[in-house]
């Protein structure tokens, strides 16, 4: 799975829920619980009739209404079924034995079980079972591994989930802050176990209207952790502003996560314009990563402009850096 297409969904949800009324969604509908639990709605309903899985409230309308206690049982139920027990089984077992199963099962399908625990968390605004969950998988997992296995495949579907109308924004902000944190924090630990190299130093930051900024969070969490000096500005940023750091620094790069800008120019004619305003020489460079830079890896750039379209990509070119 592409690392930066997470990053890039989890970006334009923040986006949004910054201009939504936050709502939290306590009812669900049959659709909802297909497209959470992957179980098709046709299915679910054969299995309320059959087996008595679920007992829904019926609106004035007649159409089903899901709570929350039901929507953890199907998504208990879809952990088991998606993984060989079969429905008859899964339908025999009380509230305990089947929290017991799919403890039992969890020992063997970690990221999938992390995955169904971090939506739980998100559905109950449960801050200890985040972490709880996210603590258990370091015990196993350096903290890259879990964001690239994890998080990523997470906010993968929680983009799916936004989309169809399945989860409000707030649910979506409260996991986009935990994991954020979690980033902040091992960052701070990396200036402790590396020992950061001489020039060049990388400049961070976002332009104007790109506001959000776990992606270029993150890539300084990279650059710190293969022992480059950062300076992290983020969002709001102008390339006047850029100048001030040069200034008192004679060999700087500059770093940017491009999510939704530039929304008005193609990257072409922002590069040019950085190297305008940033000095007719080029030789600051500018990395570019996000979801625009992707989108450009045709256009005919200057020289000092590299564009990196995944992680693999931009962790090889640090550790360049790191054998000078």
């Amino acid at each position: 799975m592409d690392i930066f297409w997470g990053i890039l969904i989890l970006e334009m949800l923040s986006l949004v829920s910054n201009k939504s009324q936050m709502l939290v969604k306590t009812k669900f509908s049959i659709k909802d619980l297909e497209n959470l639990s992957g179980i098709k709605a046709h299915t679910i309903r054969i299995w309320e009739k059959r087996y008595g899985i679920l007992k829904p409230s019926r609106t004035e309308t007649n159409i089903r209404a899901y709570h929350l206690e039901s929507l953890k049982k199907l998504l208990n139920v879809s952990f088991l079924y998606q993984n060989g027990y079969k429905i008859s089984k899964i339908a025999a077992l009380d509230k305990k034995e089947l929290k017991n199963l799919v403890a039992e099962l969890a020992i063997t399908k970690t990221e999938e079980h992390s995955i169904f625990n971090f939506k739980m968390a998100m559905f109950e605004f449960n801050q200890q079972l985040f972490a709880k969950t996210y603590n258990a998988l370091l015990e196993e997992r350096t903290f890259p591994e879990v964001f690239q296995d994890i998080f990523i495949p997470l906010l993968t579907d929680l983009g799916i989930l936004w989309q169809t109308g399945t989860i409000d924004p707030c649910h979506e902000r409260f996991i986009s802050e935990m994991v954020k944190q979690k980033i902040v924090l091992n960052l701070e630990s990396q200036y402790h176990k590396n020992e950061l190299k001489a020039p060049p130093t990388f400049a961070l930051f976002l332009p104007y209207r790109e506001i959000h900024e776990i992606g270029l969070v993150y890539a300084n969490y990279l650059c710190v952790s293969h022992g480059v000096n950062t300076i992290y500005l983020g969002g709001n940023i102008s390339f006047n502003s850029l100048k001030e750091v040069i200034k008192h620094h004679e060999d700087i790069q500059f770093l940017s996560y491009l999510t939704v800008e530039p929304s008005h120019q193609t990257i072409q004619d922002f590069c040019e314009l950085y190297n305008a305003t940033i000095g007719p020489n080029n030789k600051n460079e500018l990395w570019l990563m996000g979801g625009k830079a992707k989108e450009a890896v045709n256009e005919n750039l200057p020289e000092n402009i590299k564009l990196f379209t995944n992680i693999p990509q931009l962790t090889t070119a640090l550790e360049t850096l790191k054998k000078r």
